[in-house]
């Protein structure tokens, strides 16, 4: 057998060159990785000397050659392939190891010239493994470090590399082809007039990889499967690990995310219950048991069936609560041993455990997704994601009532629920808990009152809360509902054609109201 090598990540690979001369296989090389074997002592023949003919253009030119491609493109079952081998004295090339030029990372770091990228698009690469992986029959073809030692296990044990895992081989080659070419793609349809990059492309090529085929979607008749990004940011809801319960469902899954985004958006130790997209208890305290008792208050109906995520570890204590409703997912950071246990007699309940990021709970926002898509007919909608924060500095108090210090954080606590909630959005808080929220209506009075009406059915007061409206309220009825319902102090972004009124109406009722300037619509 003869292998041919040629790698920019060298990782792993004198270790694996070392075992296949081991096990008689002949060594091919490029460049600075035949220099390397060579250096550790094992016989490598370089491709210009396997071609005759040298490498020019600054490496450019070396490997595309008869000799290289009729290697790997022969079929052993087809005598005239074989016979046009021999006359032209040109060998099979068994094994091909080959990974690209680190095209992604050069175009990923801070101040990369066109230049640059364009020094770091492999050409020879991509065209051997196209060549090897079409004619995986006769050819394995190793485009990661990770395929390295299933392939030695297989000769050793077998051989030869078994036919099941040429063809696996053959399909991740493709696909590593494929996402290395929308790579270049994307950044290249990015570049405009004078340099500068875009942030839509002309051209969008996504690129996912399938975590698992689904039982159904969205309704029984419909199918599905789930999705990651090709290198998902850390703490996003695709790294989570199932520790028990039922295969994740669609709605789970859309459920899941909605209630991950939110309660990761608090430094303190925070519970979200959600249902149907939506946040229908959202509370912070001291630690998962309280922040969870907060927050089941708010909407006890809703709260069955319903996806529970934390930021912190949820204990023993916290799970024991839980335990006493049924839930579909929960969802945390962290389970002491104690509260797995509880959730042993839950067998269908799935817990997922989402590590968090690198540098602790404060790098959360790293795992936030830079856009936002939506499917519409045809086509796509792309935007960049709403990561807005909001600090009490960005507050602009516009009544003569101002807010209390308690009422400031009440207000910042109210706007990031806010935020999670499908428009027309309102939510009522107090001392860091939601009071009552409504979501999703056509008009903001509706869900004003459905907010209302929610408190009244949890037996919770909404006097002296602090509501937020995640857009301006355009005339002054909407400010009078929360108003009557109790509501002391009000947090809007503003911006409508009748804020003068708006704004007149709460120095009349007596109320704080604070603009945010930020919009938080979500559809």
């Amino acid at each position: 057998m003869q292998a041919l090598i040629s790698v920019s990540d060298k990782t792993g690979i004198v270790e694996f060159a070392q075992a296949l001369h081991g096990l008689g296989v002949s060594l091919v090389s490029t460049g600075g990785t035949a220099k390397l074997l060579a250096e550790q002592g094992l016989p490598v023949t370089e491709v210009a000397q396997l071609t005759g003919f040298p490498e020019m253009l600054d490496g450019r030119v070396k490997t595309l050659h008869p000799k290289v491609h009729g290697g790997l493109l022969a079929r052993r079952d087809l005598p005239e392939h074989m016979a046009a081998l021999q006359a032209h004295g040109i060998a099979t090339i068994d094994i091909l190891v080959v990974n690209l030029y680190p095209f992604e990372a050069t175009v990923a770091k801070p101040g990369c010239t066109l230049e640059d990228a364009i020094e770091n698009i492999d050409i020879g690469g991509p065209a051997m493994v196209r060549s090897a992986a079409k004619n995986w029959k006769d050819v394995a073809v190793l485009t990661d470090a990770s395929q390295y030692a299933q392939v030695l296990q297989e000769i050793k044990t077998e051989g030869k590399v078994a036919h099941k895992t040429r063809f696996a081989l053959s399909v991740a080659a493709f696909n590593r082809i494929s996402n290395y070419d929308a790579a270049i793609s994307d950044y290249l349809s990015s570049i405009q007039e004078g340099g500068e990059r875009s942030l839509f492309p002309a051209q969008a090529n996504g690129r996912f990889v399938k975590l698992q085929d689904l039982r159904y979607g969205e309704n029984p008749h419909q199918q599905a499967a789930f999705y990651r990004d090709l290198y998902p940011a850390p703490g996003s809801l695709v790294t989570a690990r199932q520790l028990q319960g039922k295969e994740l469902s669609y709605n789970n899954i859309a459920d899941a995310d909605a209630a991950w985004e939110c309660v990761r958006s608090f430094e303190q130790a925070a519970c979200v219950i959600v249902k149907h997209a939506n946040p229908c208890g959202v509370a912070v305290a001291t630690g998962a048991l309280q922040a969870y008792s907060k927050a089941f208050q708010t909407d006890p109906t809703s709260a069955f069936g319903g996806i529970i995520a934390f930021n912190c570890t949820v204990d023993g204590a916290a799970a024991q609560a839980i335990s006493k409703q049924f839930v579909e997912v929960l969802m945390a950071p962290q389970f002491t041993a104690d509260a797995l246990e509880v959730f042993k007699a839950k067998v269908n309940v799935r817990i997922l455990q989402i590590a968090l990021p690198p540098g602790g709970a404060r790098d959360w926002d790293k795992g936030r997704n830079a856009m936002d898509i939506k499917r519409v007919g045809s086509g796509l909608l792309m935007q960049t994601s709403d990561n807005h924060e909001l600090t009490l500095a960005d507050l602009k108090v516009v009544t003569q009532k101002q807010p209390t210090a308690q009422q400031l954080q009440d207000l910042l606590f109210a706007w990031k629920v806010a935020k999670y909630v499908k428009s027309n959005a309102i939510v009522f808080c107090k001392d860091g808990m939601t009071m009552g929220v409504g979501a999703g209506q056509m008009s903001r009075l509706d869900s004003a009152r459905i907010a209302s009406i929610k408190a009244q059915h949890a037996k919770l007061s909404l006097q002296d809360t602090v509501v937020a409206s995640d857009a301006f309220f355009p005339f002054r009825d909407g400010l009078d509902v929360v108003v009557d319902a109790g509501a002391t102090c009000v947090i809007q972004p503003g911006g409508s054609m009748r804020d003068d009124e708006v704004i007149a109406a709460a120095n009349e009722r007596g109320v704080a109201m604070v603009f945010s300037g930020v919009r938080h619509f979500r559809h």
